[in-house]
């Protein structure tokens, strides 16, 4: 396993890769990597013959600086994770690698990253595109993995490739579940005992909407209503939204149309923000 830390040798990895004929899967990460990461890398291991894992806290991505400061750092533990999983190449650059002095340069979608997280979070999404685009065009991968967890992430990503035409095949991989439901997160540390079993009202609601959906429910009025409701009973938790989306273009709907309606969940559990989601 390769560790590379400047963009001049990723991109000179990558290029031999390319002239090998060996496809290459990017797995694009801020790090403190847990078992959600390790799904998406057994993914990429069966859609491409090399797997490079990105593991980089983006700044443009924050709010403040006193959010970024807050995120955990692991890079050992994450070598580890990454070496045992049998990963060919983790690309670990700072800061100043990725945003020289003068940096000046944004991608910015502007349909799909709007709705949910980007009414709350109105920047984020334009530092997920810039660092997303940067790493597309450092590695040059046939394939990028990311996950469902991140439902709005992947869309926006999707679309941006779409509209750039960067010629990568964004696969999204299923979220994985802590036993109790909660979907794996590095925010889940965060959370005390009682703030856990406050966060499985999230995964109880989720189950709530597919129940009514089997059940014939097509409204999708009274499902968020329904939810909202679970939620609602616990203490500690704040609703920042719940919303039921086309999943790809993230616009609200009104009337469900089955594989096609993401529902969507954000959550303060006390000063831990989580996001999850399904497609019903």
């Amino acid at each position: 396993m390769q560790k590379i830390e400047t963009v001049q040798e990723m991109r000179s990895v990558a290029a031999q890769f390319k002239q090998a004929g060996r496809t290459v899967a990017l797995v694009p990460t801020s790090g403190a990597l847990h078992a959600g990461h390790a799904a998406l890398i057994e993914l990429a291991e069966k859609r491409a013959d090399v797997v490079v894992v990105a593991v980089f806290v983006n700044p443009l991505a924050f709010s403040s600086s006193d959010n970024i400061a807050r995120y955990p750092r692991t890079p050992e533990a994450d070598l580890r994770l990454c070496e045992s999983l049998q990963v060919d190449v983790v690309f670990m650059p700072s800061v100043e690698e990725m945003y020289p002095k003068g940096f000046s340069t944004f991608v910015l979608e502007e349909a799909v990253s709007k709705p949910l997280c980007g009414v709350s979070r109105p920047t984020h999404f334009r530092g997920v595109t810039t660092g997303t685009a940067k790493l597309l065009n450092i590695v040059r991968p046939d394939v990028l993995v990311v996950g469902q967890r991140d439902a709005q992430l992947a869309a926006v990503v999707r679309k941006m490739v779409d509209d750039l035409h960067f010629g990568v095949e964004v696969v999204v991989a299923p979220t994985v579940r802590e036993p109790d439901g909660l979907a794996v997160a590095v925010r889940n540390r965060d959370l005390s005992p009682g703030q856990r079993l406050e966060a499985q009202a999230i995964h109880q609601a989720l189950v709530r909407a597919k129940e009514m959906v089997a059940q014939g429910v097509r409204s999708t009025d009274r499902i968020i209503a329904e939810a909202t409701h679970l939620l609602g009973e616990r203490r500690q938790i704040r609703v920042i939204y719940v919303s039921m989306v086309d999943a790809v273009s993230m616009e609200p709907v009104r009337e469900l149309t089955p594989g096609r309606t993401l529902f969507a969940i954000a959550v303060w559990v006390n000063e831990v923000r989580l996001i999850d989601n399904v497609v019903l």
